[in-house]
């Protein structure tokens, strides 16, 4: 079997391709996605070469990364961290903290991707689960117009923007969470040539809205802890040796503790330390040669996160003119910003934008972000330019708008260009 080494891949060598590709906006605080083989969106298209399948969608990624022999892998399992920044990975392991993950890089390898955009989970894990961008599959944002249902929903939760502690409501409109992507999703394809899809997700979003409407066909495990999690998948494998498997693996408590204490909060590096070294004890060091053979690990993130202290300044409450000039309240994400504007109040907005926050925003049409591509490629949903609306503000450096009428609550933010939200890792490795 082929097995990639660490010096397979120049990390600093990738980093710098992916930058010098994107050149359309790229600059020091933006980073566009490398759609074209450098992002999360061409991972499906691996994993399916990988297993020896067809693919579903989309172009696997470069030679560079994408190292292992079409059909050498039985099973490949994907741990998706929810919001671990490549730099972040970096500096954790540097600091010494899981240490299995330097174990595992010595097995396979360490290489830069991008997220999408926008970089957020509701959009990211759907294109993990079909091999298309969000401009193809419409999931454009945490918050969107949809208007074919005249409801602004959350996207994560599936209920009407406003409401508070509310899930999977929005069926009472006619909206149905498994048929609402208009792209094949992974699970019945994977059935079809022969290979079993499991999902691991936390017993709070199992039998979600979000994981319903990807997960079509995938036989799902919920667990409390990364203890139950990383024990109940040594027993599936060590149970079916011998079968062919797509493994997801959702862990979403780094990005719960980013937002509300800061990504670079001791706590949230805890919870990472503390979720690799469950992974050590209770899956790797008691698995099987037997469970091992023809395993393939990979762990990467949907998007990462930047420190975003709290500035009044960015608060739409504190800007009445400006929510004056809208038709409803702003959607998408607090760093990625689409705005529905009122008729004859485009320019007014630009310079609104330019006289309270200079510098902190760069502005588009949303048939500019279009024909730029910066939603991915492929064919764009038929209702995506509703849900972009008119203009889209990118926020550069610590900026965001917060609208939600609590409280902010937030320390740390994605959906955004920054670096710190688009670089994520891809460690691969060999069991």
């Amino acid at each position: 079997m082929f097995i990639a080494t660490k010096e397979t891949v120049n990390t600093d060598s990738l980093l710098h391709n992916l930058r010098s590709s994107n050149e359309n906006l790229s600059s020091d605080d933006l980073v566009l996605p490398a759609y074209r083989g450098g992002s999360i969106l061409n991972i499906l298209a691996s994993i399916c070469r990988w297993l020896n399948l067809p693919p579903l969608a989309g172009e696997p990624l470069t030679p560079e990364v994408d190292g292992f022999p079409a059909g050498e892998m039985r099973r490949v399992m994907l741990v998706l961290m929810d919001a671990l920044a490549l730099h972040r990975f970096q500096q954790w392991l540097g600091d010494g903290l899981a240490p299995v993950w330097r174990s595992l890089q010595k097995q396979g390898f360490l290489a830069p991707l991008t997220s999408i955009i926008p970089s957020t989970t509701s959009a990211a894990t759907t294109t993990l689960w079909t091999g298309v961008s969000a401009a193809v599959h419409g999931i454009a944002g945490y918050e969107l117009w949809l208007k074919e249902y005249g409801i602004v929903s959350n996207m994560i939760f599936h209920a009407p923007m406003a409401y508070k502690g509310v899930t999977d409501d929005l069926s009472r409109a006619g909206f149905e969470a498994e048929n609402f992507v208009p792209a094949p999703t992974l699970g019945p394809h994977l059935l079809a040539h022969g290979v079993t899809p499991y999902a691991f997700i936390h017993r709070s979003i199992a039998r979600s809205g979000l994981s319903r409407m990807q997960m079509k066909d995938v036989k799902v495990h919920s667990f409390l802890t990364p203890a139950d999690l990383w024990i109940s998948l040594r027993h599936l494998l060590e149970a079916r040796p011998e079968e062919r498997q797509y493994i997801w693996v959702y862990w979403g408590a780094v990005d719960g503790l980013s937002h509300h204490h800061s990504p670079d909060n001791e706590r949230t590096a805890a919870e990472f330390d503390q979720f690799s070294r469950a992974m050590e004890n209770f899956f790797l060091k008691q698995l099987s040669p037997t469970a091992r053979q023809g395993t393939l690990l990979v762990l990467t993130a949907d998007h990462g996160q930047i420190y975003t202290p709290n500035a009044p300044r960015y608060n739409l409450q504190n800007h009445p003119e400006l929510e004056a000039m809208l038709h409803i309240r702003p959607t998408g994400e607090n760093r990625l910003i689409y705005l529905h504007i009122r008729p004859g109040k485009v320019q007014a907005v630009r310079d609104y934008f330019a006289h309270a926050w200079p510098g902190d925003f760069t502005l588009l049409t949303s048939e500019e972000a279009l024909a730029q591509g910066l939603f991915g490629p492929g064919e764009p949903h038929a209702d995506l330019g509703n849900r972009l609306g008119d203009l889209i503000a990118i926020a550069r450096g610590k900026a965001y708008l917060w609208w939600g009428g609590e409280k902010n609550p937030l320390r740390g933010r994605h959906g955004g260009l920054h670096p710190h939200e688009m670089l994520v890792p891809f460690l691969v490795a060999p069991l």
